[in-house]
């Protein structure tokens, strides 16, 4: 029953793919993209929304505006059944996590289709994220730890401080949801009572009633999918919000798909080396690009090395040399070297959640510059490190229009996508998206590996050369 939905997701960056393949993705937020995609029964398409990176009144709009885009369309093609609208976030508990499931039911409302419930299931199994007892957890160095006591929760802007999730949607709504009010599926109710007991507790959510599910392992989520899908064969509506592995359960697929060397090889004339690009500040991506750094090449290659200053880029009299002379050098080291380019990792201090956003909305648009400026280096393989910053580099720097997961790196972590509506000299290029806060210390350095192995830019190099250079 579930492989008959037409799940529009809403991603508010591009890692909320990375545990389902073979979907379409829309970096443009043109409806008439995802409309194209789910006329047909059974279909998942992702829309990028990039709406962490937006202010709420902003979010809300952007989601308003495509879920009711695609509505109008498929009504016309009488493609509107088994249409369920999943609001993507992060498994870490950041983001507009009430306003953009308001949104998307406020927009559904619109065109007479009134929402029974929001579905709130954050895990991300591979990650370690799962949700027990009410309480969500993100395991940190291999020990599962109450969200609430990671740095997660510290965000300068999407700060929290409850785990309970019943209390945290108490808290992020300032009130208006009530934690008493908000409705559980236990895994008592899961694994015990089955898809009929799941069924019994969804069916008493009515006028937009908060459900947290709990949720350890992909089977319990499976549970919940179909009891879901027998409400809706009712007539119920549901929106959910989730992390990346509930999204697998609800599009019906199954296992992971792990790219191997052919599925990740370049096609066309191109550079002989990769770039990648990193945007997150989270310590795990810091610590990442310690190990890339520290093994610069590797196995024969070289790695050059840019720093993107942001005292630099923020200061209107420095700014734009700063990003010319990231770009040309970048352009000229990919004839013999891999690069690595990345924003400095002190942050800015500021007390505003208005002024942060807007440090950041600055800094990635020079990320954004710089990764246009690269273009035509025409670079064999592209990895975008972090969920803002992967979203910005494909669509404003590789202007990616529409795109297909190919599959991941690692089983239901770090996706790869093959561009099908591009510019000519994107497409070919294998494009990562590598979250901020996934992977292992070594996870970076051996995706760049893989890459070369793959596109073979270290046979191009003279072997026994090992050399890294520092560029800013």
């Amino acid at each position: 029953m579930t492989s008959e939905r037409r799940l529009l997701v809403l991603d508010d960056d591009p890692t909320g793919s990375q545990c389902v393949a073979g979907v379409e993705v829309a970096f443009d937020t043109d409806p008439a993209i995802p409309a194209q995609v789910l006329a047909e029964a059974g279909s998942t398409c992702f829309v990028l929304t990039n709406s962490r990176a937006l202010d709420e009144a902003d979010a809300e709009a952007l989601n308003r505006r495509v879920v009711g885009g695609v509505v109008d369309l498929l009504a016309d093609r009488g493609a509107l059944a088994g249409l369920h609208v999943v609001s993507r976030s992060d498994s870490t508990l950041r983001g507009h996590v009430i306003a953009e499931p308001t949104a998307v039911a406020d927009a559904l409302a619109e065109h007479g289709i009134e929402v029974d419930a929001f579905v709130f299931c954050p895990a991300m199994i591979e990650a370690g994220r799962f949700t027990k007892d009410d309480v969500h957890y993100a395991t940190v160095d291999g020990v599962p730890t109450r969200v609430e006591d990671t740095d997660f929760a510290q965000d300068a802007t999407f700060g929290y401080g409850r785990s309970n999730l019943r209390e945290f949607l108490e808290e992020r709504s300032d009130g208006a949801v009530r934690a008493e009010e908000c409705l559980s599926v236990s895994l008592a109710d899961i694994r015990e009572g089955g898809v009929d007991r799941v069924t019994e507790v969804l069916r008493g959510a009515r006028g937009r009633t908060w459900v947290v599910v709990n949720a350890t392992d992909y089977a319990d989520m499976d549970v919940v999918a179909e009891a879901m899908a027998r409400l809706e064969a009712e007539g119920r509506v549901f929106v959910t919000r989730c992390g990346p592995s509930f999204v697998r359960s609800l599009a019906g697929q199954s296992g992971a798909t792990v790219l191997g060397p052919e599925g990740i090889r370049t096609s066309g004339e191109r550079a002989p080396h990769g770039v990648v690009v990193v945007g997150s500040h989270v310590g795990l991506t810091s610590r990442q690009l310690e190990v890339l750094q520290e093994r610069g090449g590797g196995r024969g290659a070289s790695l050059t090395e840019f720093e993107l200053q942001v005292p630099r880029l923020l200061d209107d009299d420095t700014r734009a040399d700063h990003v010319r002379e990231t770009v040309d050098g970048i352009s000229a080291a990919l004839v013999s070297s891999d690069c690595v380019v990345y924003t400095s990792r002190d942050l800015v201090k500021t007390d505003s959640k208005q002024e942060s956003l807007a440090i950041a909305r600055r800094v990635s648009d020079a990320v954004v510059a710089v990764a246009r400026g690269i273009r035509g280096a025409r670079p064999a393989w592209v990895v975008a490190k972090g969920g803002i910053t992967s979203h910005e580099v494909a669509a404003s720097g590789l202007e990616i229009r529409r795109a297909r997961v190919a599959g991941q790196f690692y089983a239901g972590q770090i996706s790869m996508f093959t561009a099908t509506d591009a510019p000519a000299d994107v497409l070919g290029v294998p494009y990562v998206v590598f979250p901020g806060n996934v992977g292992g210390r070594e996870a970076l350095a051996e995706v760049v590996q893989r890459l070369r192995d793959a596109g073979g830019s270290d046979e191009r190099t003279a072997p026994g050369h090992d050399t890294k250079e520092h560029r800013s």
